[in-house]
């Protein structure tokens, strides 16, 4: 259906496409991956003629139509959303028609060669009208608009009033309600909160046609995709399944070649030493001659060229005190309506927590309040000892000093870090060579958000809020930050779309909702399960409303009950965990202490004292007994940290 053979294309002297081609059939599912740079966006710009290659076919199919969401932000008309929605689906332009027969026919004779000839105009526009769902289009409309997370009160709202990113929600709903042939999709899940994707996976699980789309989110790819091309070097691999298939089959051709490599080393070696040990033998020329033919015909197996490997790591700085975070009947208000209200909760050392919530609910508000970027309207934050905080959101790219290039920004921050560590970090965040020479003006909002978290990892923290730190990760970039969170020794607050990323990375998750929290111990599918669990029950109808709310509330009840028990049973087998540990410990100091009392009782024996031999064996054993029992103890207090730490959850879980 679409065929690019052989696209060759530059920019600025730099080969972009080296030889490329790409085959697209009908009702493919197809997932276009690659890193940052590689050229997947303009990929979609030769396939929709805004971009002509230097070189190559490109073949488009007749009489099918495309809808395409860019990644770009899109300024829209200044009418209600509906009626943009109407516009770009052809519906308003039938409607208009429908409604201009209908006051001419009102003003003509019906006998007349005029209004049979409006007759026919009205019953082709209206065939047309019902064929396109017209008459059920504004109530299909509401729920794709429901589902990207609009309300009901939006719907008469001009699209000029939204911000961008539901603007772009805006142009997705159009797409989806314009069921093209073909769907080209750039980062569609950039604006969208976990909820909106999930409900964008299930909407796509119906669509009947072909779908191509670039997209950094791991589990999207997995359950919308059948296809991946991998664009690598200036050419495109096709791999016959999902991104984590990609990834298993990448790796494994990584391993084939590796061993290919080898075994055709060896066979070589053994050819020269051959060549070598025969050379000036005559009876063995014919078999040397052979042979070095052979060299001269191998084709050598080459291992692709990857970008070299590369780690990422936060600077190691002073642990805070256990307690990290307390927020005490904290409320925010804007225009007279609360976001939240009285939400109460702790963080301790090492935690890594998720923030999550629908949009709107009050996420990123939260996380400027507790960085202390903004001030609640009533209860507190309190930071514990030593806290050292660094704060990241989409924001934090306005506080760059304009004045710099990306190399003098980089140099501003107070660090221990050598330049060539500086580079390193730089060339993994997409900046390399001359790039960090880069005037911070000239920068895209993404170049400026990926700045702003290399600053931050530069920075000496213990405390790290991070409001949407991946949306303008490439996925290798993804995971080499993912492991530097896993392996950061601090506390972690995150808010994400990125399911993957948090399911890897988070142990508790914090949702607010209605203006309240509720905590979840677990990881992201955990939380997701659990609410799966209250959405079904919340959507069972009942014969009485009386009945339901009770039910409802009944049902909460167990839900509370059930989260809390299974909070206390991961306690107390963590509890019983440690006890494991101390019990040994402790006995083993009980063991020394006694055995040092008997040495000290020894010590003041008057028989004793006066064998100086026995005194010394006694006194060197004394020593060694006390350098145990101090290495034993140690090791008991860090346990028993851990023990206190659990005391202090059990007393919350219990409040």
């Amino acid at each position: 259906m679409i065929q690019l053979q052989d696209i060759y294309l530059s920019f600025n002297g730099k080969t972009l496409f080296n030889g490329l081609s790409l085959s697209i059939n009908e009702k493919n599912r197809i997932g276009l991956v690659g890193n940052n740079g590689t050229g997947k966006t303009t990929l979609f710009h030769i396939i929709l003629g805004k971009i002509t290659p230097d070189r190559g076919l490109v073949e488009l199919p007749k009489n099918k139509t495309i809808g395409y969401l860019p990644q770009d932000l899109v300024e829209l008309e200044p009418i209600n959303i509906i009626d943009f929605l109407k516009n770009v689906t052809g519906l308003k332009v039938i409607e208009t028609t429908l409604k201009s027969c209908e006051h001419k026919m009102a003003l003509t004779d019906p006998q007349s060669d005029q209004y049979k000839n409006l007759l026919k105009k009205y019953e082709e526009a209206s065939h047309l009208f019902s064929i396109l769902d017209g008459y059920s289009f504004e109530a299909k409309s509401k729920r794709v608009l429901h589902g990207l997370g609009f309300e009901e009160k939006d719907d008469d709202k001009l699209c000029t009033e939204f911000s961008g990113g539901w603007k772009m929600k805006i142009l997705l709903a159009s797409i989806l309600l314009s069921n093209p042939d073909i769907m080209l999709l750039d980062e569609p899940t950039n604006h969208l909160d976990t909820e909106n994707m999930e409900w964008l996976e299930k909407y796509l699980e119906d669509y009947p046609g072909t779908l191509v789309t670039i997209s950094h989110d791991r589990r999207f790819l997995d359950k919308i995709t059948q296809l991946t091309y991998e664009i690598f070097n200036g050419k495109l691999n096709l791999y016959h399944g999902n991104y984590s298939f990609y990834l298993k089959e990448k790796d494994q051709k990584r391993l084939l070649i590796e061993k290919e490599i080898e075994t055709q080393r060896k066979k070589i070696e053994k050819t020269e030493a051959f060549i070598e040990r025969f050379r000036y033998k005559a009876t063995k020329a014919a078999q040397v001659q052979s042979r070095i033919k052979m060299l001269e015909r191998f084709d050598l197996v080459e291992m692709e060229k990857e970008a070299k490997p590369v780690s990422i790591h936060f600077p190691s700085v002073e642990r805070s005190g256990l307690e990290v975070l307390k927020v005490e009947n904290l409320s925010k208000q804007y225009d007279g309506r609360f976001i939240f209200k009285n939400i109460n909760f702790t963080l301790f050392r090492g935690e890594k927590v998720a923030l999550v919530g629908v949009n709107g609910a009050g996420k990123s508000t939260l996380t400027r309040i507790i960085s202390g970027n903004e001030t609640p309207t009533s209860g507190q934050v309190m930071h514990g000892e030593k806290v050292k905080i660094a704060f990241f959101s989409q924001e934090s790219a306005q506080n760059l000093n304009y004045a710099h290039t990306i190399w003098e920004e980089i140099n501003s921050v107070p660090t221990k870090m050598l330049d060539i560590e500086k580079r390193n970090l730089l060339g993994a965040f997409l900046f390399s060579g001359d790039d960090i020479y880069k005037p911070i003006p000239v920068l895209s909002g993404g170049e400026k958000a990926r700045l702003t978290l290399v600053k931050i990892l530069m920075n000496e923290t213990n405390f790290l809020i991070l409001d949407e730190p991946t949306n303008h990760l490439d996925m290798s970039t993804n995971e080499l930050f993912q492991r530097a969170l896993m392996e950061y020794k601090g506390t972690v607050l995150i808010v994400s779309h990125d399911r993957y990323f948090l399911d890897n990375l988070v142990e508790r998750v914090i949702e607010i909702r209605d203006g309240q929290i509720y905590e979840y111990p677990g990881n992201y599918s955990y939380y997701n399960e659990k609410r799966e669990q209250r959405q079904a029950l919340s959507s069972i109808s009942t014969s009485t409303e009386q009945y339901e709310k009770e039910k409802t509330a009944q049902s909460k009840k167990r839900e509370i009950r059930r989260i809390e028990a299974e909070a206390r049973n991961s306690l107390s087998r963590k509890k019983r965990e440690i006890q494991s540990r101390l019990l040994p410990i402790e006995d083993a100091i009980s063991k020394l202490e006694k055995k040092k009392s008997e040495n000290e009782s020894l010590l003041c024996d008057p028989s004793i004292l006066t064998d100086s031999d026995q005194v010394q064996a006694l006194m060197k054993e004394l020593k060694e007994t006390n350098e145990k029992i101090t290495i034993l103890m140690q090791k008991w207090e860090t346990i028993a940290e851990e023990m206190d730490q659990l005391n202090t959850k059990e007393e919350q879980t219990n409040n």
